[in-house]
């Protein structure tokens, strides 16, 4: 009988910030905080070579994966363990209400004709920008939000008060039949990352400082199987964050677009 494959070692990212959080938690606690510096003293401590870009390691739990589970398991009933910015190379674990963002397999579609051209299907480099030019081509923040849009900026990287510095994926402004002016940060994600509950809280607080005249409406795109793209809308309830809308979007070729698909639209 063969004997059973030994569990795998967690990585040098997931044992450095393993690390740093077992060396400031205390039981019981809901905010662990830490800097910059304690990555160093991590690495020192368990022998490792830094990455050249130290900012990658946070930059990885707090937009792209879980937490190792021993944080994991620290975290009061109904909580999770998450990562917010605290100021200048500053940070906390902050345990919030576990908000899961994850596209509903059963959602309906509704198909779009796809303009998105084609020459930028060609040379698109990532999920991330490619989803990002397939929403802006077919104006599907237009059609989720209904409110006529226009992208101000890709990649906003600012300095938030009390933050530190964030960076939104892209940046619309929009305005309505009655005249109201919007702010539309977008969160883009590809097939296998995850929508991050931090990010939203940041582009809110972005909003608050950059845009105060304009009403925030932050947004996340995400790919799922066979390219249907679903969009989020968040908004603020008290001190949590909540999905107020979402919506799954399949784009096509024209004719793909069938009269009972259209009839079917009509009665929604």
């Amino acid at each position: 009988m063969s004997e059973a494959p030994e569990p795998r070692k967690p990585n040098r990212y997931a044992q450095i910030i393993e690390h740093i959080f077992l060396r400031h938690y205390q039981e019981g606690v809901r905010v662990v905080e830490f800097t910059r510096n304690d990555i160093e003293q991590a690495a020192q401590s368990l022998q490792m070579t830094l990455p050249k870009n130290i900012g990658d390691i946070l930059y990885t739990f707090r937009y792209r994966g879980d937490l190792p589970e021993a944080i994991r398991q620290k975290a009061p009933d109904g909580l999770e363990w998450i990562i917010r910015s605290a100021g200048r190379a500053r940070y906390r674990f902050v345990a919030v209400k576990i908000i899961p963002i994850l596209p509903n397999e059963h959602l309906i579609e509704t198909k779009i004709p796809d303009a998105t051209p084609s020459i930028v299907v060609c040379y698109a480099l990532t999920d991330e920008q490619a989803l990002l030019a397939k929403v802006r081509y077919n104006r599907l923040i237009d059609i989720f939000t209904g409110v006529t849009c226009y992208s101000l900026q890709n990649h906003l990287r600012t300095t938030v008060p009390d933050i530190g510095q964030i960076e939104t994926d892209e940046v619309y402004i929009g305005i309505d039949r009655r005249g109201v002016q919007y702010i539309l940060p977008i969160q883009a994600k590809g097939h296998k990352d995850r929508i991050g509950i931090v990010q939203i809280e940041q582009d809110f607080e972005m909003c608050a400082a950059k845009f105060p005249d304009l009403v925030c409406r932050p947004i996340a795109a995400q790919f799922m199987a066979q390219d249907v793209i679903a969009l989020f809308e968040f908004v603020k309830d008290g001190d949590d964050i909540k999905i107020v809308e979402e919506k799954h979007y399949r784009l096509v070729a024209a004719p793909e677009i069938s009269s009972a698909d259209l009839q079917g639209y009509q009665g929604r």
